[in-house]
């Protein structure tokens, strides 16, 4: 097991493509001091300890989801419960991971 997949990450470039592809909604679970210094266009800011209560706002935009973070340990810890949710999610670790696949 990788690193990443002891955080319910793991996955590879191509499942961010995918994703990105079928119009995933990246989701950056950094802080906003650390979401300005850089993140992925187009992605939101929803700090990890306030995803419990935005279930419902991510379940709304109906559509598949990308959790990013610094490191991947953050995002990894958003994907397990947005999967408990129901929510179709995968952990894009470093949020550079998926800024390099967006224009």
């Amino acid at each position: 097991m990788s690193f990443f997949g002891l955080f319910g990450g793991g996955n590879e470039g191509s499942s961010i493509e995918e994703y990105l592809k079928e119009g995933a909604v990246v989701i950056d679970v950094r802080t906003a001091e650390e979401f300005a210094s850089g993140h992925v266009n187009g992605s939101k800011n929803m700090v990890l300890n306030t995803i419990p209560t935005k279930v419902k706002e991510i379940k709304a935009f109906n559509k598949k989801v990308i959790a990013v973070c610094r490191s991947g340990a953050r995002s990894g810890q958003a994907t397990s419960f947005l999967k408990q949710q129901g929510i179709d999610v995968i952990n894009g670790g470093p949020w550079q991971n998926v800024a390099k696949f967006v224009k």
